[in-house]
């Protein structure tokens, strides 16, 4: 017996031996990683975060520094998102708002990142924790990051220990920087290189083995270096992505150049526009020679300014001189006029004892010609000095502006005619006023001062919200605009108009969250493509497709939905405006719609101080179109543009608006007859319809009312009323746990003589299904 129990152990040594011999001189064959300053491991790290990027602090309220998490990039999966646990954040130790800022992180002494084996060997080991430091900023919730912050997850691409392949195809693979490491024991294996093929955390990584605790792996040594530092330094890498092209320290011609040669590759809309740069080029580089060769600065901004003008795309920023521009249009004629639906341009203000006035021109008088030339012919050749626009709507509404403007003591030969009249002609010489001029701006009313989000209650019920930016402090934003969700869903209120006409536009990610608090679905809301050097082209990741990240349940707005829009509707404000006409979620109304600038922004530096700003990503749709560039988002409820809108008291488009409203949220009520206790009844509902029972009580008693279906599958509401149409009760859902969403009020007293009115309705009165309506009477 005890030798069969010899045999048996030796037996199974024999099956176990060879594998712990095999890992044995695996591990032996695992070099020990070469230590650089080994002081024990990093305790804290400090850093600087240089930026160039002009969009770089827009809208940011709460900015951190944190320990990233890079499970993520080791499984190469973008929708991961970093635990809660694994955030250590750091504290930012500088002026945030001046670069570069500077951040130190203390390192916890037992961190909680996620564990992953880089070994390569093929065995399931314990693994280590991958940190990079990165910069994000907080704006939902709590100090933590969720996914809404993570932009859906995944890694840093920018502003992080890290660096990235700039190309959009290679999809954010690391090619560099800085990794914070920590192993839990002396036994796990971790990258020395980046192996033949390139990429990090492969099957042809050369493995080394760490040391237990923390220790800093510089990515760009061959191999990589380890270093235990007590106290490391680690300044993050705005990356070439992010970081802004410089042409400052090159001459006028050369800057010129260059600016050609970057827009050739890299402006997202040369073919969509048929721009030909080569001809560009040979149009304005002769004022840029002769701007250098005369050492003219003022006559270089204005052949920068003449050549970004002549591209037809609104979020190009161009150089303008304010002494220049008070000057040219310092001098008007006391009117403005807006260009009606029948082709007629109107005078729709006049200033009191101004030009025109004094001339004798009237509000509503169309105006014919000016110095000779037809109206319109004067409009086509008006250039105003807010070029350059993406969209003629735009473009045309500006110049109506401009045509009316002038040097001071400019004589100008108008022909009008006032309602009833014939046509007449004055000479008008205008005079130092702007009182015209900012009558008929964009920006008209604004003081600078509006919050990004303001919210009022309508006399009429309805709830009212403007817009103002998505630039401004994001934490505020969103701050203000979940109180107002949670007064709309508490106070139920059944329409909102979401007013969009004076939005100058900011982020674009942002306007995409907020609007998702009016879905129900994480829809995808498309794309963005920008130049791959690596492919030669314009390139989309369709693993980085943009999406709603749904807030909480009870965030979610479920009323009737306007959104008012405008020509000065811009940018991100055209994508909130887009996203909300998916699945028709929203009417736009409007006279016009937004401006059209589609594209991405980023910045660069021109000679003489200048930063300005050019597109260098077109919006695509779902299903790869572009969108947005050149046309904006049209209205739906279109408020025409006569002399009836141009001279109401009020606001017409607001007015439209709450019309449309009214149309949609109308309920119909219908009377269904009497119910008496003890009977059943059973009938159809259709949206926007209650039905309305006649319920009378001949006796005390104690009743219960059941409102279901027979599947307890349609969202019911059971509502009661007093012949007063006064709201006694309510039920949404009922509480037994087994037949919501049906409805049921139960075990209600009730006195002899009792009339009151029973509602069967749906939840936003939306559904549409068969019902039965119970009263029963308790024993």
């Amino acid at each position: 017996m005890k030798q069969n129990r010899l045999f048996l152990i030796l037996l199974l040594a024999a099956l176990i031996a060879p594998g712990i011999v095999s890992m044995a001189l695996a591990q032996d064959a695992i070099p020990a990683a070469e230590i650089i300053n080994d002081e024990g491991g990093p305790v804290s790290i400090t850093g600087a975060v240089t930026y160039t990027n002009g969009f770089f602090t827009m809208g940011v309220a709460e900015p951190l520094v944190i320990l990233e998490d890079q499970a993520g990039f080791v499984d190469r999966d973008r929708g991961f998102l970093m635990p809660e646990a694994s955030q250590v954040i750091g504290k930012i130790t500088s002026d945030f708002y001046t670069s570069p800022f500077t951040y130190s992180i203390d390192l916890p002494i037992e961190p909680a990142a996620s564990l992953r084996d880089v070994d390569q060997d093929g065995g399931e080991d314990t693994g280590v924790m991958i940190y990079a430091i990165a910069y994000w900023t907080n704006t939902w919730g709590d100090p933590y990051l969720e996914e809404r912050d993570l932009y859906g997850g995944g890694w840093s691409g920018a502003y992080a220990s890290t660096r990235i392949n700039p190309n959009p195809s290679a999809k954010a693979e690391i090619i560099g920087g800085t990794y914070l490491i920590y192993a839990p024991d002396d036994a796990q294996g971790f990258p020395s290189g980046f192996g033949e093929d390139g990429l990090l955390f492969s099957a042809d990584d050369p493995i080394v083995i760490v040391p237990q605790g923390y220790t800093i792996v510089n990515l760009d040594t061959d191999p990589f270096t380890f270093d235990r530092s007590r106290r490391s330094v680690i300044d993050l890498i705005e990356g070439e992505g992010a970081e802004q092209e410089d042409f400052s320290a090159l001459s006028y011609t050369e800057a010129f150049d260059a600016l050609i040669a970057l827009f050739r590759e890299t402006y997202a809309y040369t073919e969509y526009k048929g721009i030909d740069w080569d001809a560009k080029r040979e149009e304005f580089r002769p004022l840029f020679e002769q701007a250098e060769a005369d050492g003219d600065s003022f006559a270089y901004q204005h052949a920068l300014r003449d050549f970004i003008w002549s591209i037809p795309d609104g979020h190009l920023s161009a150089p303008t001189d304010d002494a220049e521009f008070i000057n040219a249009t310092g001098g008007g004629l006391g009117m403005a006029a807006r260009e009606i639906d029948d082709g007629r341009v109107i005078v729709n203000f006049l200033l009191e004892e101004g030009p025109a006035a004094q001339a004798g021109i009237a509000l509503g008088a169309e105006l014919i010609e000016l110095n000779g030339q037809p109206i319109d012919d004067v409009i086509s050749a008006t250039r105003p000095w807010s070029l350059p626009f993406s969209a003629e709507h735009t473009l045309r509404l500006q110049q109506l502006r401009y045509m009316l403007r002038s040097e001071v003591g400019t004589d100008v030969e108008a022909t009008y005619q006032n309602p009833g009249d014939e046509p007449t002609t004055v000479t008008l010489t205008s005079v130092p006023e702007r009182v015209s001029f900012a009558f008929s701006s964009f920006n008209a009313g604004l003081t600078g001062a509006e919050p990004p989000v303001e919210f009022r209650l309508l006399e009429n019920g309805y709830g009212y919200v403007k817009i103002y930016s998505f630039a401004d402090n994001d934490l505020l934003s969103i701050q203000l605009w979940e109180r107002m969700i949670q007064y709309l869903n508490g106070a139920g209120v059944p329409g909102l108009i979401i007013d969009m006409r004076q939005n100058g536009g900011g982020s674009g990610f942002l306007a995409d969250q907020m609007a998702a608090y009016f879905f129900n679905e994480p829809l995808l809301l498309g794309n963005a493509a920008t130049y791959d050097e690596s492919l030669g082209e314009f390139y989309a990741d369709p693993d980085f497709e943009g999406q709603y990240y749904l807030p909480p349940e009870e965030l979610r707005y479920n009323g009737a939905v306007a959104v008012l829009v405008g020509p000065n509707c811009n940018s991100a404000c055209e994508y909130f405006t887009y996203d909300m006409t998916l699945q028709d979620r929203a009417a736009v109304v409007g006279q016009y719609p937004t401006a059209g600038l589609g594209g991405g922004q980023t910045t660069y530096l021109m000679p003489d101080g200048l930063q300005l700003q050019y597109s260098a990503s077109r919006a695509l749709g779902p299903d790869g179109e572009i969108i947005i560039e050149g046309t904006g988002v049209a209205p739906t409820v279109v408020i025409p543009v006569n002399e009836e809108t141009l001279f109401a008291e009020g606001d017409p488009v607001l007015d439209g608006a709450v019309a449309h409203l009214d149309e949609v949220t109308a309920v119909e009520l219908v009377d269904g007859g009497e119910i008496a206790v003890g009977e059943t009844v059973a009938g159809e509902v259709v949206e926007r319809q209650r039905i309305r029972y006649t319920l009378i009580f001949e006796q005390d008693g104690v009743i219960s009312i059941f409102l279901t279906d027979e599947a307890s599958a349609l969202d019911t509401v059971l509502r009661i009323y007093d012949l007063s149409d006064q709201l006694l009760a309510e039920s949404d859902d009922s509480d037994d746990g087994v037949t919501a969403p049906n409805s049921s009020l139960t075990e209600l007293e009730v006195p002899g003589g009792l009339t009151v009115i029973l509602e069967v309705a749906t939840y936003d009165d939306a559904s549409a299904g068969s019902y039965i309506l119970e009263v029963r009477e308790l024993e």
